[in-house]
Parts: C-alpha cells; sequence; structure tokens
C-alpha cells in the first residue's frame, strides 16, 4: 500500500528553483535513500514531506493518517527540557504514560520509599499492563541503553550537540512510526552504535526515507535509491551498490549515444557541404534534421568538484609523541602513549565516544598540552587540522573574504597558480555566491568551504577528524582519490567505515581506560581480528567449563575415595577429563549447514544474475530476496564454523 506519494513538488530558494516536479511514492515498509550534492535540496525535501516547510508547487499526499516521525540534522530543542521528557514527548497515550511512569520511578527512587509514589508507580504499571505499552517500554530503555542516554534527568542545554542527537534519535525510534525519516543518522555516533542501528533499522516494520554520507550504512539499509540531480529526481531500484552499477551503465550507454550523434552529424555537414544538386522535399528534409541535430543540447553533466591543491616538502622528522597523557576532572582520557609518526603514514583513530580521540588531535596539533609526557614536531612540519566544529568559520565573513585571508593567489597541484576566486569555482562556489555570507551556507557547504580553507595551507601533514560529517558523498569520493595521490602524513579520526577502508593502512583504537591499541591493516581488517579473538575467547570459556566440570568431578571421586578402603597406588588409574567433542544432533546440523551453505550461494548468484536484468517492479523484489538470502548465508556461516572449530 502507497504510505506517501509527492505530485509535481517543487521548491525555490530565493529566485533560484531548488527542485521541481519532483513525483514518486513510498510503500509501506519500504526502505528509501536520498542522495545528492550539497545543495541539491536533500534537506529541503525532507522537511517539505515531514511538513516542516511548504512546496511552492505540487502536493504532499498521506495515504490514511500515518505517524510520521522526522529526525533533523540538527534537532531542536529546549535547554530547560529533561531527557526524559524530550524522549517521551506525548505523540500518543502510552508514550505518555511510559513518561510519567519513567518519571516516577526517577521520583520515587530520590525520595526513597515513599507510599505515595509507590502507590502511583503501581497505578502507571497497570496503566501500561492494560494498555499494552510494557513491551514498548521494554524497546525503550533497550534504544537508550544502546545509544550510551544514561542520565534521563539531565537538562538538554547541558548536552553536547552529539548527545543531543542522540535523544532526538531515541525518540524518532521509540515513536515507531509509519514513516520514519532520517537525516544523516550517523553523524555523531560510533561505529558500534552505527552497526546496531543497521540491525534494528532492518527489523523496523515502518516505511523509511533516509540521507546519509555512510555508504556501508546506504548500502545495507535502503532498497531503493532516489537522486536528487540539477533539480529533478530519477529513482534506482536496489540498493546503493545496485545503484553504483546502474549509474555506469548509463554513463556508457550516453558516451555511445553522443558518439553516434557525433557521427550523424559529421555526415550530414559532410553532405551539406557537397551541396545539394536540388531542393527537392526529400533534400530539404535532410537538412532540417541536420540542424536539429546541430542545435539539440547536450546532457549537461553535473559540475564536480575538483581538488588541485599542493603539498609542502616534508623531512624525515614528522612527530614523535612519548609516554603522553592527558586528563580532565580527575580522568585520564590518554595515558603513557608512545608512537613515532613517520613520513607518509596513514593512520586512522578509532573508539567510541568520549574516549578521546579529538583530544589526542588537539595535543598533536599543539592546542592544548599534555600533563605527562612530551611531543616533538619536526621543523618541515605543515598541519592542517581540518576540526569538527569549523571553529574557524565566522557566519557574517563573505566566503570570498575567509578563503582571500589565507591567500589571494594559490598553486595548484601542477605548479600552475590561480586566484582565490578560481579555486572556489573548483570547489562549487560559483562566482554569486563568493559574495554571500558564510552564515547563509548549508551544512556541507560550510563543511566544503572550511576543507578548502585548510587544503590551501599546502599542509603536510593532514589531520581530519570527522571529516564525513555534513559532506556529501561526491564530496567525499573526491576527496578519497585527492587523499590517494597525497605524499604527506595522513591521520584520519572517523566512526565512517567505508571511508577508513578507503584512507588508511593502520589503526589506533581508544580501550576507553586511557590505554590505545593498535591494529595493522584498515576498518575492515580490524573487525576480522575482533571477530577471530571473539571466537578464540568463545572457545576458551567451552574450554574453561568443561575443565570446570572436570575438576569439580575429579574432587566429588576424590572425596569418594577417602571414605573407601584404600585401593594400591599401583593400581589406581588417573582420572582426565575428555575433550568437548560434537553430539549426534551437532554433527548432523555441521552436515545440514554445508548443503544449506552451498545451495545458497548458488541461489544468491542466480539472484544477482536476474537482477542485472531485471525490470524497475522485478529489481525491488530481488533485491529484497538477494537481501534475506545474504543475511541467512551469513548466520549459517557463523552456526558453521562454530561447529567445526568444535569438530
Amino acid at each position: 500500500m502507497t504510505i506517501l506519494g509527492l505530485e509535481n513538488v517543487g521548491k525555490d530558494f530565493g529566485i533560484k528553483p531548488l527542485f521541481s516536479g519532483v513525483t514518486f511514492s513510498i510503500e509501506s515498509g519500504e526502505r528509501v535513500g536520498l542522495i545528492g550534492a550539497n545543495g541539491s535540496g536533500k534537506t529541503t525535501l525532507l522537511r517539505v514531506i515531514a511538513g516542516q516547510e511548504h512546496p511552492e508547487t505540487g502536493r504532499v499526499m498521506f495515504s490514511g493518517n500515518p505517524v510520521v516521525g522526522y529526525l533533523p540534522q540538527n534537532p531542536p530543542f529546549n535547554p530547560d527540557a529533561t531527557v526524559l521528557d524530550t524522549i517521551f514527548t506525548a505523540s500518543s497515550a502510552v508514550m505518555q504514560q511510559i513518561h510519567d511512569y519513567e518519571a516516577a520511578c526517577q521520583q520515587l527512587a530520590a525520595n526513597g520509599d515513599d507510599p505515595g509514589l509507590l502507590a502511583r508507580v503501581a497505578d502507571l504499571a497497570a496503566q501500561l499492563e492494560s494498555s499494552g505499552g510494557w513491551s514498548l517500554e521494554t524497546e525503550a530503555k533497550i534504544i537508550l541503553d544502546r545509544l550510551g542516554i544514561t542520565d534521563t534527568a539531565a537538562r538538554m542545554g547541558t548536552l553536547s550537540g552529539g548527545q543531543r542527537k542522540r535523544v532526538a534519535l531515541a525518540h524518532a525510534l521509540i515513536e515507531h512510526p509509519d514513516l520514519l525519516i532520517l537525516d544523516e543518522p550517523t553523524n555523531h555516533l560510533d561505529a558500534d552504535t552505527i552497526n546496531w542501528l543497521e540491525r534494528y533499522l532492518d527489523r523496523y516494520n515502518g516505511a523509511l526515507l533516509l540521507v546519509t554520507h555512510d555508504r556501508y550504512f546506504l548500502d545495507r539499509v535502503t532498497r531503493r535509491i532516489i537522486e536528487v540531480d540539477r533539480g529533478k529526481v530519477q529513482a534506482y531500484a536496489g540498493n546503493y551498490s545496485y545503484y553504483l552499477t546502474q549509474k555506469e551503465e548509463e554513463a556508457v550507454r550516453r558516451e555511445v549515444e553522443d558518439h553516434k550523434r557525433d557521427m550523424l552529424i559529421r555526415q550530414e555537414l559532410a553532405w551539406l557541404r557537397r551541396g545539394a544538386k536540388a531542393r527537392t522535399t526529400k533534400q530539404k528534409a535532410r537538412i532540417d534534421r541536420a540542424n536539429e541535430l546541430m542545435e539539440t543540447p547536450r546532457e549537461r553533466k553535473s559540475e564536480g568538484l575538483e581538488i588541485a591543491v599542493g603539498a609542502r616538502r616534508l623531512g624525515s622528522k614528522v612527530a614523535e609523541l612519548h609516554a603522553v597523557g592527558k586528563q580532565y576532572d580527575g580522568r585520564w582520557l590518554l595515558r603513557n602513549f608512545t608512537h613515532i609518526l613517520q613520513p607518509g603514514e596513514r593512520l586512522g583513530i578509532i573508539g567510541p565516544n568520549g574516549t578521546g580521540k579529538t583530544t589526542l588531535m588537539e595535543l598533536i596539533t599543539g592546542r592544548i598540552q599534555p600533563d605527562e609526557g612530551k611531543i616533538v614536531v619536526g621543523d618541515t612540519v605543515v598541519i592542517g587540522y581540518y576540526d569538527q566544529e569549523s571553529r574557524a568559520l565566522d557566519d557574517e565573513q563573505r566566503v570570498i573574504e575567509y578563503i582571500r585571508e589565507v591567500a589571494e593567489n594559490i598553486t595548484t597541484a601542477d605548479g600552475s597558480v590561480i586566484t582565490a576566486s578560481q579555486m572556489l569555482e573548483r570547489f562549487l562556489f560559483p562566482g554569486p555566491m563568493q559574495y554571500s555570507p558564510i552564515g547563509k551556507l548549508s551544512g556541507g557547504e560550510r563543511r566544503r568551504l572550511y576543507l578548502l580553507r585548510v587544503l590551501m595551507s599546502a599542509p603536510n601533514v593532514l589531520i581530519l577528524d570527522e571529516p564525513t560529517n555534513d559532506l556529501d558523498i561526491p564530496t567525499l569520493q573526491t576527496l578519497e582519490s585527492y587523499l590517494d595521490g597525497f605524499g604527506g602524513v595522513l591521520i584520519v579520526v572517523s566512526h565512517d567505515r567505508y571511508f577508513l577502508d578507503r584512507t588508511v593502512e593502520h589503526l589506533f583504537r581508544f580501550e576507553g581506560d586511557g590505554t590505545m591499541r593498535e591494529y595493522p591493516g584498515n576498518y575492515s581488517a580490524f573487525l576480522e581480528i575482533q571477530e577471530r579473538e571473539a571466537a578464540e575467547a568463545a572457545t576458551q570459556a567451552q574450554s574453561t567449563q568443561g575443565q570446570s566440570a572436570a575438576a569439580q568431578s575429579a574432587a566429588a571421586q576424590s572425596a569418594a575415595a577417602q571414605s573407601a578402603t584404600k585401593i594400591s597406588s599401583d593400581e589406581t588409574q588417573p582420572s582426565t577429563a575428555p575433550p568437548r567433542k560434537l553430539s549426534y544432533k551437532e554433527r548432523k546440523e555441521l552436515e545440514q549447514l554445508e548443503q544449506d551453505i552451498e545451495k545458497g550461494e548458488q541461489r544468491k548468484s542466480e539472484i544477482e544474475q536476474q537482477l542485472a536484468a531485471a525490470d524497475y517492479t522485478t529489481a525491488q523484489a530481488l533485491a529484497e530476496t538477494l537481501e534475506q538470502i545474504t543475511a541467512q548465508l551469513e548466520r549459517d556461516v557463523e552456526r558453521w564454523s562454530q561447529l567445526a572449530e568444535l569438530a
């Protein structure tokens, strides 16, 4: 059943159309990803659908009276409201009951065994029981726990931007709307929480429409992609990987069509130059055809970001950190950390939020000083620090003035010199936009401008702290290509798994107690190491349990032996615990799994072949089937590996 429909929706940005003629629909339970360049209107389109803005043309239609949940990039908040009030804003009677129940429990915990509060809690518990709200309350507890929200009595004004985003996300998920609209939901979430959110949304029954720069998240969560490009939208069946395949095929097809068109034009021009012997109707039609071919405009290609800034020479000494430590409020974020950065090193920093990743970057850049140890930076080092908050931006300053503060003329990677205005154009800031105040830019445009300023200093040590927040996918792809050829030292702090896989060669992970552990390879290699260590730990735990059971059995036998007649030592046989073996049922399960995995892989291959040639209607069903088969294969392989380890 169709839950949402857009018909010829248009929205202007001043006198300039932002998008027009937008027409598409979303079915119940469908998962849709909305992509496009910064400034293309993705966030505005979400706001129009959510009822936060009104379109200039067209209409937005809902089937029935569905509940619509909307998580904006920067959620509004009441600084005096508590976290509890914000999460359980009463959009329904059950949400109000849960809010009142949690508030009463907080008061009871603070005031002890107050009879009135005890009665109040009991009464609210009975209301939840009769309304069926306990399941929602349990789910709410799970969501709050996984998002790291523990103090529901805290005031919203005391929270960081990332914490407020998590509170808003919790409210959107707990509300369980019929249509859930998410604008950059993975911003400010660590990798473990993003993995949990992926699994949660995979089980979510409602329809989903989201904007995200996280390509792994987009690929795993969505089943259809809608692209906003040059004011128009185009839909693609399948997930993000399938969208990329279709885009590549479109580019090849367009290139072939352009080549054919050029050949026809050349043929017609050659005929015209030879001259027609008579002006017959046939020859007149041919002249008209030639003119039409030449006058037909080619399809305009999307403007692409161009990063062509140079970098300074870097000596052999980069930076040395010796037994560095830093603490806040008596808590050590970093303790006894030693590392010597090497020329050309590509380092990733990961770990849960609040463990000290940004603090380490501030130490390296000299913005803060260590409480213990020392940091020595080489004489040739020029650090470019792209921080999370874009602190160098002034909303009142014009775009061109902000860049001219660094340099009026810039030397590019190929040695040529261009003006600041020309460099801005390469970063997709056309002439009129360069004289706009920075405060009028979108979030993604602000981050792109800040990135340009950082790169214009020609750094040879580039530190990127959460670079993917608010940058669109085309900008990230261009940045990744630039970093492929960057000859200096690269340090990346990010929760974006795809970006880490593309850019770094080894990782340090904050363990949460002031210590750090190094992992070779990119983020995918780190996950493989963690999975292997988890499997080894599970095997060791099973072995320990077996040894414990054997020890208990031996103790019992020893006690029995002491109470019986003593047997001579040469007749006594030592008792040893046999290793754990597969049961008959487990052996049969292992055999069946091997057959299921083989059939599943064969079926997956068949579906992939069908999907490549499917039409729009069939492709969506095939994509969902492929996702189910892949998920089942992962579960089967994981169970098979557990049983094979025992075998």
